[in-house]
């Protein structure tokens, strides 16, 4: 063991070790302010709702009603990352949504086929709307606002503005559960399995972690920490597993939720440790800096306003399934919800900063403010209203304390840290500034080869990494 090692692993208690529970350079989980926020709004409405928030029929129909709107986060965070905003989704996934409907109801395609068409289809409108953004240099706001007013009529006159019912082999993707087991006791046990395998996962991510840092020398948070970072984490999924699993007979953890958290787990991997991923930070942050080190930054674009298009088709067939039927009114409003997701979550409306976690964070604390408010019986005039007042909150208190000098909230949630002995000494500088840096010439930290949170480092002054593009000579 090393002297840093030693050091970290028997010193005394420090406040500093809290915050590394969370949200230091080892954690995964960056979004621990909004994390809590969330906590405190359930257990607020908890309390004035006498138990019916946490009840498993409410957190199952929470899952299932906002499972389209985490979705499309998932999506609109890349976007956002990139500079860019959409607007389109809602609409493309009600035009995407009556198509596959359709396709079912009339042109006699199977269910799976059906699905398949709907992902074409995304892809297809999302390399259309990329193609103006990346290639022609129409801002994306133009864009997709023109995608929505397009898809919108798409919709409705295709559907002749009526319902279209789809089959019931189809449903069960926005409507289904996982099956039961016949077992005798009064839970589902696929559903404790899954958050078994959830917990086992994360203490096996948690040690793999430690080891990594003590083989590559690394400072490391004390052994209590992560013991009791995982112990909470651990009793959150084990707890939400139970409420899941303990539903009415015929419910359990739903599909749609499944389909979320599997988009979660890829996505967050794509952005975080893969070339692409480090790519549209880079471009985020810096475009004129990205370009300068080899990044093709219209093809980041095309693929981010792709993808994006393809995840709104996704959500637009879990909310007809969910609905049983498509309509002309589908998608309404869905842009809006998406957006504030991102924002609340941690993104920063320049550009550069923002995590799919946090996103999806971001998405649950507006179902959550939806569901307890809906279940106190407030008009929707007044839910709309406080949706709108709690974003304006959480970006101007941001804004307000970075024009006073004074440390920024979300600055601090989304700073992007790599871990010390991988490539040198621990590099806190946000991902914008070490790409500023980089434009004037003065940055020699950032690499390519780094974690999905480093930005690439301008031509002559990078480390060599034989899986990143090699930058054109300058």
């Amino acid at each position: 063991m090393t002297k840093t090692d030693t050091t970290t692993e028997h010193r005394g208690f420090r406040f500093s070790d809290i915050r590394k529970m969370f949200g230091g350079g080892q954690s995964t989980l960056r979004q621990f302010g909004i994390l809590g926020s969330l906590i405190a709004i359930i257990l607020i409405f908890q309390i004035f709702s006498n138990g019916l928030t946490l009840s498993p029929g409410n957190v199952i129909n929470v899952m299932q009603q906002y499972s389209y709107i985490l979705i499309l986060a998932i999506g609109m965070v890349m976007v956002i990352i990139m500079g860019h905003i959409d607007l389109s989704v809602g609409s493309v996934a009600a035009f995407v949504g009556i198509v596959v409907a359709k396709s079912m109801a009339e042109w006699n395609f199977p269910w799976w086929a059906a699905i398949l068409l709907g992902l074409a289809l995304g892809a297809l409108v999302g390399a259309w709307q990329g193609l103006w953004v990346a290639y022609v240099g129409v801002p994306a706001f133009i864009v997709t606002l023109a995608g929505m007013l397009f898809f919108r009529g798409a919709n409705q006159w295709i559907g002749d503005s009526i319902s279209v019912p789809v089959p019931r082999e189809f449903v069960i993707i926005g409507a289904g559960y996982l099956p039961e087991i016949a077992i005798p006791i009064p839970y589902n046990v696929p559903t404790l399995i899954l958050g078994l395998l959830a917990a086992a996962w994360l203490v096996f991510f948690e040690w793999r972690t430690r080891r990594q840092q003590k083989k590559m020398g690394a400072d490391r948070a004390p052994l209590w920490v992560s013991v009791v970072k995982v112990v909470l984490l651990c009793a959150v999924i084990i707890g939400a597993a139970f409420l899941f699993a303990s539903g009415r007979p015929g419910t359990s953890f739903p599909i749609s939720g499944l389909i979320l958290l599997a988009l979660v787990i890829l996505y967050s991997f794509v952005t975080n440790h893969t070339v692409f991923g480090r790519h549209i930070y880079a471009v985020g942050g810096n475009r004129q800096a990205a370009k300068l080190s080899g990044v093709k930054d219209r093809r980041v674009d095309f693929f981010v306003m792709m993808n994006m298009s393809v995840l709104a088709a996704v959500a637009g067939m879990i909310f007809v399934a969910r609905s049983q039927a498509s309509g002309p009114q589908d998608g309404n409003g869905w842009e809006l919800d998406a957006i504030a997701a991102v924002f609340i979550g941690g993104a920063a409306v320049s550009g550069g900063i923002g995590t799919v976690i946090g996103s999806i964070i971001g998405g649950l604390v507006m179902a959550f403010l939806n569901n307890g408010m809906q279940l106190l019986s407030f008009g929707a005039d007044t839910v709309q209203m406080v949706k709108g007042a709690v974003l304006l909150v959480a970006v101007g208190i941001d804004a307000y304390n970075k024009q006073q000098g004074r440390p920024s909230v979300l600055g601090f949630l989304t700073k992007r840290r790599k871990p010390a002995g991988e490539f040198g000494a621990i590099d806190t500088t946000p991902i914008g500034a070490r790409a500023m840096q980089a434009e004037n010439g003065s940055a020699t930290s950032a690499t390519p080869g780094g974690s999905g949170d480093d930005a690439p480092t301008p031509a002559g002054s990078r480390a060599a990494d034989p899986g990143s593009p090699t930058p054109p000579a300058v």
